[in-house]
């Protein structure tokens, strides 16, 4: 059967002309003439699924989340650094040094609070350096975050409480965002 044969099926309806792309009639942009199936979606190499080639959103924020930690550990380190030196200067002033129950409460306090600060400080530097792993990181690196991020959750509920929330708020969002199925592609991926 040929295609001008009137009982071929598949040619053109009888009395009309098959039509062409081009004089009138334009070709639907996107699709190959012909061809109505859809593209399959990438596979690796390694089977299933192909990797993530950007970081997903939801990892993203954690991310950024993790930044806005540094800095609110930066503001809480040189608050607890100011008051530590504050609590110095009244413990060797002239006119405080008579009063015993002053001398007892702050002779402890400044000890407790320089160690407040050096595990502030710490923390700061740690959570930074995981803040700028999450581009490179393989899967390691995001079970530390997720470990550094429950750890978190728990020191901002006890023992900084009142200004521990926004932490334990931040670090839940960053443990749950890490620990979804897109942080798991990203951290998972291959890396060639």
């Amino acid at each position: 059967m040929s295609y001008g044969d009137p009982n071929n099926p598949y040619g053109a309806p009888q009395g009309q002309q098959p039509q062409q792309p081009g004089y009138g009639y334009p070709q639907q942009q996107g699709q190959a003439p012909g061809y109505g199936y859809p593209q399959a979606p990438p596979v690796s190499p390694y089977g299933g699924p192909a990797a993530p080639t950007t970081m997903p959103g939801s990892v993203g924020a954690a991310r950024v989340m993790l930044w806005v930690i540094v800095g609110l550990q930066v503001v809480g380190v040189a608050l607890f650094a100011f008051s530590a030196v504050a609590l110095n200067a009244a413990k060797n002033d002239e006119s405080l040094k008579d009063n015993t129950a002053f001398q007892d409460l702050v002779g402890d306090s400044t000890g407790l609070i320089w160690g407040y600060v050096v595990f502030g400080l710490a923390w700061l530097v740690f959570a930074a350096v995981l803040a700028t792993k999450f581009k490179n990181g393989g899967n390691g690196v995001r079970v530390t975050i997720l470990v550094f991020a429950i750890i978190t959750a728990v020191l901002g509920i006890y023992p900084f409480v009142v200004v521990g929330l926004v932490h334990t708020i931040l670090a839940v969002l960053i443990a749950v965002f890490v620990g979804n199925a897109a942080g798991k592609a990203w951290f998972n991926r291959p890396r060639y």
